[in-house]
């Protein structure tokens, strides 16, 4: 269930400030700083075409990585923000935060839904209403759940999912303490229920 821990690439870079960021940018790198740990925090360049692949691969606030920085120690980190160009959309900075396996964490969580031809309400032309794509999660830095997976196998027209109804990923809970929905089965538009 937990996803595997990518490598990130980048080089450690000298100097701070909008003058060597700029150049940065110009080198084709996005710059980027490394904080966390009780240690000084450590001005990094990504360079711009990985970082921006793995950008569009999804999910990258929620995915811990291995930073590999030469010369120094690897460390496990975490996207914490992505600054991007305001018309462009593009990153113009990375903040990463360290992380030890056994540090837990606040993150979004992608929700997967399987059976949906064992649903009842589904097979009766229900519709299913997502009301969150993502959960947020404390979880263990070391164990990041790649999704969450809600069963629809038996869910008539009108059940309503809560989070209390999902099996939730080993160490893993929810951040908010009410039972919040994420998902129903809808009826189709002029369905009416009849009697038996």
């Amino acid at each position: 269930m937990a996803r595997e821990i990518l490598d990130l690439h980048a080089e450690a870079r000298t100097g701070t400030g909008k003058g060597a960021a700029r150049q940065s940018r110009r080198d084709g790198f996005v710059p980027g700083i490394v904080y966390g740990d009780n240690t000084a925090p450590q001005p990094i360049k990504i360079p711009y075409n990985a970082l921006l692949k793995r950008l569009k691969a999804g999910r990258f606030l929620s995915s811990l990585f291995n930073l590999k920085v030469e010369g120094q120690p690897d460390v496990h980190v975490i996207c914490r923000a992505v600054q991007r160009d305001v018309v462009k959309d593009l990153p113009t900075h990375i903040d990463l935060m360290r992380l030890h396996d056994e540090n837990r964490i606040n993150l979004f969580i992608h929700v997967t839904f399987i059976n949906h031809e064992a649903s009842p309400g589904l097979k009766k032309g229900g519709t299913l209403t997502v009301v969150r794509n993502d959960v947020e999660l404390n979880v263990l830095a070391g164990d990041i759940p790649d999704h969450v997976t809600v069963d629809l196998t038996g869910k008539k027209i009108g059940d309503v999912i809560h989070i209390s109804d999902v099996v939730l990923p080993e160490g893993a809970k929810p951040t908010i303490d009410r039972n919040f929905v994420i998902a129903n089965v809808a009826a189709p538009a002029g369905y009416v229920e009849t009697a038996e």
